[in-house]
């Protein structure tokens, strides 16, 4: 996803700012980042309140290896891909 993508996709939320980051971007507003545009997908910020909703998406949480484990990113979740073509 390049940044006019993204530009376009989050247009209702307000003017956002999109810095590079990792290996994608992190897409912030008003200085609170919410989500990461990565080669892995998009995803978004969640917390115990929300978590579960992406769950039942079948989402996953971000993760990456590096040269000796896995590590999971629990308060990143990704996008579920039914809700790229659903801008509400």
């Amino acid at each position: 996803m390049d940044r006019e993508f993204l530009t376009d996709l989050f247009a209702d939320f307000g003017p956002v700012t999109i810095r590079r980051m990792f290996s994608g971007y992190g897409i912030s507003v008003d200085g609170v980042n919410f989500a990461l545009s990565l080669r892995a997908g998009l995803f978004f910020r969640a917390d115990d309140a929300t978590i579960p909703r992406f769950e039942a998406e079948g989402s996953r949480p971000f993760s990456y290896q590096t040269s000796t484990r896995s590590v999971t990113v629990a308060s990143y979740w990704q996008l579920p891909a039914r809700l790229f073509d659903d801008t509400e």
